[in-house]
């Protein structure tokens, strides 16, 4: 009789991580549910609270007779996490705390909890991805600890897992997987990697997971910003025109504000939108339609990149430049970019036309998904450009307008 494994499976309360628990019980698997609590939410009320879904985790485990447990990390999201995101959004940027959350929570406090305390094979969750490995190759890896070097050291012999997109390309969530370090990939199972979102509902209902197939799917950007407000220091200003300087309205706070959103602006006939922001003075600069070249860059840097697999690829360790496609919003379509190294580790992303947001640059080459790096600083935009390209033409026109008196 062969061995059985035991995988410790990330349990949200949702769909999604209840048939991942349902379909490793199918496979064999000896698993066990694990809720974790990341916000500490005894005086919330609304979506955001935890409670409720602790206690629909809970009956999903029993239904499935797999043990429950759960586990704190309010004080490792608060430090590791939310207090990254008060830094950012104080710096005028727009920080994804999904991203962050499943880089410091779930695949690294989870996963070390899962494989030392519980002693598990491996971890699993429910999200829409799949790696380049078979359950039995995850089994089989071993903890490698963190290499010291700077970049990890292309000739120590290792089995590198790449992290892909998942089946359901619309669903695909390796955008908020990009993040995560190589050790909890190797010891990680996505029992979800070849479903679409469709047939995981089917799959539930067919289970009698009634109670988890009519929750909604809350966004945790809203939780997060409704948090912000208490410990963000509020500092209004002003919204004003991008065209010519005009004063449009005010606002309570550009934190709370994102690049590409529609301003909230009283009396006005037109929608405008955000299109830059000066922290220095409060000003949150608007733009009317959505198409207006203010919106459009074609440059970004990013700080230190995180690269999941190789790191750097082979093309760009040789050649200092690769090709390959750019994401920085889940579910926004890849485009082509070009991608230069830098030898801080950091990269500079270059391609046609994008609208400016300040997430995360995620890079993909084919299914692959290469990993991602936080976007700390944006070029110019479109309209900055064709600015600028009118004075320097004015220019010129006033100096050949004066030519020939000044020569007289």
């Amino acid at each position: 009789m062969g061995i059985v494994r035991h995988v410790v499976c990330a349990m949200s309360g949702g769909v999604d991580s209840s048939v991942a628990a349902l379909l490793l019980k199918r496979r064999g698997y000896n698993v066990t549910g694990v809720f974790m609590k990341n916000w500490d939410s005894l005086d919330e009320r609304g979506v955001c609270s935890a409670e409720k879904d602790c206690e629909d985790a809970y009956r999903v485990c029993q239904t499935l007779d797999i043990p429950f447990h759960q586990v704190s990390y309010v004080k490792e999201y608060w430090h590791e996490v939310f207090s990254n995101l008060l830094k950012e959004y104080e710096k005028g940027r727009t920080p994804n705390p999904d991203i962050l959350c499943n880089k410091h929570i779930k695949f690294k406090h989870f996963h070390k909890y899962a494989i030392n305390t519980l002693g598990a094979d491996a971890i699993a969750t429910g999200h829409y991805a799949r790696t380049s490995q078979e359950d039995e190759e995850v089994f089989q890896q071993a903890y490698t600890p963190k290499p010291a070097t700077h970049f990890r050291d292309r000739f120590v012999a290792r089995n590198l897992v790449r992290l892909c997109k998942g089946a359901d390309q619309f669903k695909d969530q390796t955008f908020f997987l990009s993040q995560i370090s190589q050790d909890a990939l190797r010891q990680t199972i996505f029992p979800l990697a070849g479903l679409t979102k469709e047939f995981v509902k089917k799959i539930a209902a067919e289970a009698g997971f009634h109670h988890v197939l009519k929750k909604k799917e809350v966004a945790t950007q809203m939780c997060i910003k409704r948090h912000l407000i208490h410990y963000v220091e509020p500092k209004p200003g002003n919204f004003v025109s991008i065209e010519d300087g005009t004063v449009m309205g005010t606002h309570k706070g550009w934190f709370t504000l994102t690049l590409g959103q529609r301003a909230r602006i009283g009396g006005q006939k037109d929608a405008w939108f955000v299109v830059d922001k000066d922290i220095t003075t409060g000003d949150v600069f608007v733009a009317p339609t959505t198409n207006h070249p203010a919106h459009f860059r074609d440059t970004v840097r990013t700080d230190r990149f995180h690269w999941i697999a190789l790191d750097p690829p082979s093309d760009l360790a040789r050649t200092q430049m690769m090709d390959c496609h750019f994401r920085f919003i889940h579910q926004m379509p890849l485009t082509p970019c070009t991608v230069t190294l830098n030898d801080d580790g950091s990269v500079i992303v270059c391609l046609l036309l994008f609208h400016s947001f300040l997430q995360f640059a995620v890079l993909y080459k084919g299914d692959e998904c290469l990993g991602s790096g936080k976007i700390v600083h944006l070029g110019p935009s479109k309209y900055t450009l064709q600015q600028g390209r009118e004075r320097l033409a004015a220019a010129v026109r006033c100096k050949e307008q004066q030519g020939p008196e000044s020569t007289s």
